[in-house]
């Protein structure tokens, strides 16, 4: 008697039904093992691809020169990141009145990262970024104007109290869809006159974002002053062959101006923007291999459940293999049924870990506002590591079944 594989699976639906408890539990164990592991290499691909689109905005041709070390520090064995002393405004101005290589260059600092902008009744929360910037800032950063205009050298060099806001100052301080290019803001305890607001640009792990808004770089120095304030300086090379000429002629000038002699480390870091998502992207295996940790403790968990439910499962059909022998099936077939319903069981809980999964990578690209591309490889990978799964688990107990003898098999009570 040869079963076919169709009948294998019915046969294998029918045993789950009549062991649903049992086999809903074991299902839901192998959906969580898969839904941790390929839900969060998901999410981690999103990410991947919201920094790089991120970053990529900036441009691939464009570098900063600060005081301190970009690095992403990870455990207690990440090295802290160097800080040397402070680019002083004259440093910074100096750069870029004397830099006459092909590119464009801007100086800009943090005022502050706690500020509050309020527009008559309407009030942002304390978490606003606040920069000092001049005319190239946009340019270097990689925002662009929604409406209004830019600022003007004179503005700049003249401490201006206007201000160009970001998406969300926008929606929060003007909810009705007032046009609030004209209109005066305040933006801590002074008062500015939007000149212009900038398209949204999302957020990357906390890079970047639209709770900003930029004033210039002179007012900030009399109105945000503090001692240990810092400038930094961007530069927008021609294009992305020119980048590393204009990085090593930038270090050259910088290294006079800094006073930093032949043969001595730089006091300043030149960090290019792509080179932050590259590192943002590098620290990400950790999540990867912790995600992959969980997905295989869970998965070993499912397996040893199924195994047993598996052999559970022998010892209570004990007669119904003994008829079915003494009908003509072989032992061949008898194997093939239960490592049939193994599988079954696990793809049953592959496909519903699969969908969690989905979830779980739709709800981290809503957050971050990036694109959600339906990872094929997980999916495939997630069906293919539960096939195996149930193989594994599933052969001992449909060994056990295909050796049982007949006659005591019919005799079992």
């Amino acid at each position: 008697m040869n079963f076919s594989f169709t009948e294998n699976i019915r046969i294998a639906l029918s045993a789950i039904r009549a062991q649903m408890l049992r086999a809903f539990l074991t299902i839901l164990i192998i959906a969580l093992g898969i839904g941790a592991l390929v839900g969060i290499l998901t999410a981690i691909d999103v990410m991947k691809g919201s920094l790089n689109s991120n970053f990529a905005s900036m441009g691939a041709n464009t570098f900063t020169i600060r005081n301190r070390e970009f690095r992403i520090r990870v455990g207690r064995r990440g090295h802290k990141p160097k800080r040397f002393r402070d680019i002083t405004y004259h440093e910074a101005m100096d750069f870029k009145d004397r830099f006459d290589f092909p590119s464009t260059v801007s100086v800009s600092t943090m005022a502050s990262m706690t500020a509050t902008l309020k527009y008559k009744s309407n009030k942002s929360n304390p978490n606003v970024q606040v920069f000092g910037t001049d005319e190239n800032y946009l340019a270097t950063s990689g925002y662009e104007l929604a409406e209004g205009r830019n600022f003007s050298r004179e503005e700049c060099l003249g401490g201006a109290h206007v201000a160009i806001i970001g998406h969300d100052m926008v929606t929060t301080l003007f909810p009705d869809n007032e046009d609030p290019v004209g209109k005066e803001i305040n933006v801590g305890a002074g008062t500015y006159i939007v000149i212009g607001t900038l398209k949204t640009k999302g957020t990357a792990m906390g890079f970047g974002g639209d709770k900003v808004a930029f004033l210039p770089l002179e007012n900030v120095r009399q109105y945000f002053s503090r001692p240990d304030m810092t400038f930094s300086i961007s530069v927008l090379a021609r294009n992305s062959t020119m980048l590393d000429p204009t990085v090593s002629e930038a270090t050259g000038l910088f290294r006079i101006i800094r006073k930093v002699r032949p043969g001595e480390d730089e006091n300043f870091e030149i960090t290019k923007s792509d080179s932050v998502a590259a590192t943002l992207i590098d620290n990400l295996q950790y999540v990867t291999l912790g995600a992959t940790i969980i997905g295989v403790i869970t998965l070993l968990g499912a397996a040893i459940g199924l195994m047993n439910i598996m052999l559970v499962s022998v010892t209570e059909r004990t007669r119904e293999i003994g008829i079915r022998k003494a009908i003509g099936a072989t032992s061949s077939t008898i194997r093939y049924q239960f490592l049939t319903e193994a599988i079954v069981i696990c793809q049953l809980g592959g496909l519903f870990g699969i969908v969690l999964a989905l979830i779980i990578g739709i709800g981290i690209s809503f957050i971050m506002s990036a694109s959600f591309v339906v990872p094929w490889l997980w999916i495939f990978l997630g069906l293919v590591i539960c096939f195996l799964v149930g193989l594994i688990s599933g052969f001992y107990p449909a060994a056990k079944a295909s050796r049982l003898d007949p006659i005591d098999a019919l005799r079992y009570e």
